[in-house]
């Protein structure tokens, strides 16, 4: 909805000398375009990438996370409201599961690896609104080596861990072998062990030590 200068004026006129008289405005009380600004900030608040998409494969709506993850899984000359394959992928799934399944409720989640750097968990769902006679898609994308790397930090200071340690927890928690982990950081798979045992240990401590306090 889009409004005049001379319109924007009188309803300013308007809410200004009935501003003394209101209360805290309920979700009545938005105009349209304030809702859609509301719902526009709460989706780029996400930590994870949103998409929104149509049945039939049409983009309708990302947050800038989920454009920088889609800019990465698409060619550089692709056009920026296609839908990485990897992605729509799991998009059918759903949309299938439907076919079968109409009255469940179905969530579809997969990890996806599409390039060695990138690992990604993929989460597809319907999202109904009562405004609109046709489904959508709600897509949400994590990346688990930055969610790897979060609670690695949060570790970190909890347990008071060097620097290697950090390293070494880091893509541990990212499901990585000993022999994966060893190649990737230079060092060798006993030395990776030794990394481990001492993280576990001063988790132990730690846990330790709070119980007591506890007790």
């Amino acid at each position: 909805m889009v409004f005049s200068d001379n319109e924007n004026n009188l309803n300013f006129l308007a809410f200004s000398e009935e501003k003394q008289n209101q209360k805290t405005p309920t979700n009545d009380d938005l105009q349209p375009l304030a809702k859609f600004d509301l719902l526009q900030a709460i989706i780029e608040s996400f930590v994870d990438g949103v998409l929104i998409v149509s049945p039939e494969g049409k983009l309708i709506h990302t947050n800038e996370y989920a454009r920088a993850i889609c800019r990465q899984l698409m060619p550089k000359d692709a056009d920026s409201s296609a839908i990485p394959q990897e992605i729509w992928q799991i998009c059918q799934s759903l949309i299938e599961s439907y076919e079968l399944f109409t009255t469940e409720k179905i969530i579809i989640e997969s990890e996806i690896q599409p390039k060695p750097t990138i690992k990604l968990r993929v989460r597809a769902r319907w999202l109904e609104l009562s405004a609109s006679p046709s489904n959508f898609l709600l897509v949400t994308i994590e990346d688990c080596n930055q969610h790897s790397q979060s609670i690695a930090i949060a570790d970190a200071k909890k347990y008071n861990l060097t620097e290697r340690e950090i390293e070494v927890w880091q893509l541990r928690l990212a499901n990585l072998s000993y022999k994966e982990i060893a190649n990737k950081l230079f060092i060798t798979i006993n030395t990776v062990k030794k990394h481990l045992q001492n993280i576990h240990a001063k988790q132990q401590d730690i846990n330790n030590l709070h119980e007591y306090n506890f007790v």
